[in-house]
């Protein structure tokens, strides 16, 4: 059990670039066994996802290297084999490989995928949408079996009862060598879907409309990757450094974002009342004080993400007057909230709200990182501290946050991982 060891109380200052988006790349990897050469990825984040999708792979004969942010994988003499549990269970996205096993074989077995648990996150979309492309589906206590028979995949209408990026990126894969037009309403916007889109569109696959709420994908039989394919960057990453910088920060530079990405967060700071100049790829951040309680609402794309209201919590605790957060997309992502308060955090659930009033002073503490946003909450509220904190469960921030501690203390922090006993120089 990995452990994050940081001294608070240090001013930040330089810059910092952000790396290819996890949410694109934890969806491109299953992706690439649709391919029928090798593929190659450049900006792939150093993260424990990866590595869990590189042993996934490993266990169907599909050979990857990664090096330098760059992973090539070759699904070229891919068998159908159990894929290990244990891998399969440590990350939600792995549920993307039923939809690139139904596309490639036109059928696929996994246990029910594991990730974060961070309230319920229902797979009866990719289901419905499995079913009206011609498959069967059987749920036999948590192994997922989805069989197409001797008709294969075919091209079909689909309603997406909900907004999910993950059904429809799975719908993607699971038609896009189906035969005929499929579409998709109602789908998911975010930029990650984008990027999935345009890596198999380069292949020579059919997808138009990736980033509206109507995507229509007319089936091909083969895909030949003939370019390396460059990860977006990662927005969320983007938005976690801008709230540290804003917390603490005596002038921050990140570079390698796409504003478009972040404007319902950045909107956000602004409304706040942070000093931040924004470029074409990049935004700088100088200290920030006498900040505006906000009200921050998630919602999908392009509205304020999910992933950045734990984030953006120990920012709202500078704030003078009460800030109040509601997750409509997950209204349980509490974790973050008792391992604040026992830092000092001024914070509290209350129905289906997270009100944070202002805090003068936060406390070094030992806290637990229950999921990947609820550690990077604690690691700022950590930077901001007086003394020190250790953050267990550490491993859960280094599944989201490539060279964390090369980019941390490269900014001034004082951060360290232990893993037991054993400091690691990082």
């Amino acid at each position: 059990m990995k452990k994050m060891i940081i001294h608070g109380g240090q001013r930040l200052s330089g810059s910092v670039n952000i790396g290819g988006a996890k949410n694109s790349t934890v969806a491109l990897i299953p992706a690439a066994i649709l391919a029928d050469t090798p593929v190659k990825f450049d900006m792939v984040p150093d993260i424990l996802d990866v590595h869990n999708l590189m042993l996934i792979l490993e266990s169907m004969n599909v050979h990857s290297r990664f090096v330098d942010g760059v992973l090539t994988i070759d699904p070229t003499e891919i068998v159908e084999a159990p894929m290990p549990s244990k891998a399969i269970k440590s990350l939600r996205a792995s549920y993307y490989f039923m939809g690139a096993l139904l596309g490639r074989f036109g059928r696929a077995t996994l246990t029910f995928p594991g990730g974060d648990n961070i309230g319920p996150r229902p797979i009866d979309q990719h289901i419905k949408a499995f079913k009206a492309l011609g498959a069967e589906v059987d749920d036999d206590h948590g192994t997922v079996r989805i069989t197409t028979g001797n008709k294969g995949l075919h091209g079909a209408r689909i309603f997406l009862d909900v907004v999910s990026v993950g059904a429809t990126i799975n719908t993607i894969l699971a038609a896009v060598k189906a035969s005929g037009l499929t579409t998709i309403e109602n789908a998911a916007k975010e930029p990650e879907i984008i990027d999935i889109a345009t890596f198999l569109n380069n292949m020579g696959a059919h997808v138009r409309g990736a980033g509206t709420d109507v995507i229509r994908i007319e089936g091909v039989p083969v895909l030949r990757a003939t370019n390396v394919h460059t990860i977006i960057p990662d927005r969320i990453e983007a938005g976690t450094y801008l709230a540290m910088a804003a917390a603490m920060g005596d002038g921050v530079e990140i570079h390698n974002i796409i504003p478009e990405h972040l404007e319902s967060f950045t909107a956000k700071l602004i409304e706040m009342g942070v000093d931040m100049r924004i470029g074409e790829d990049s935004a700088y951040v100088g200290p920030s004080n006498n900040l505006k309680a906000i009200q921050v609402k998630t919602m999908p794309f392009p509205g304020f993400a999910t992933d950045l209201q734990q984030p953006i919590t120990p920012l709202l605790l500078k704030a003078k007057g009460s800030s109040v957060i509601v997750d409509t997309i997950y209204p349980q992502r509490l974790k973050h909230v008792p391992e604040l308060k026992k830092m000092g955090a001024k914070i509290r659930p209350e129905k289906d709200m997270i009100v944070v009033d202002h805090t003068d002073h936060l406390t070094g503490a030992t806290v637990d990182a229950g999921e990947i946003r609820a550690g990077a909450a604690l690691m700022i509220a950590a930077l901001m501290a007086e003394g020190t904190t250790t953050i267990t469960s550490a491993e859960n921030i280094l599944r989201g946050y490539g060279s964390i501690v090369d980019k941390l203390t490269a900014l001034n922090a004082d951060v360290k991982i232990a893993d037991g006993n054993r400091v690691e120089e990082l």
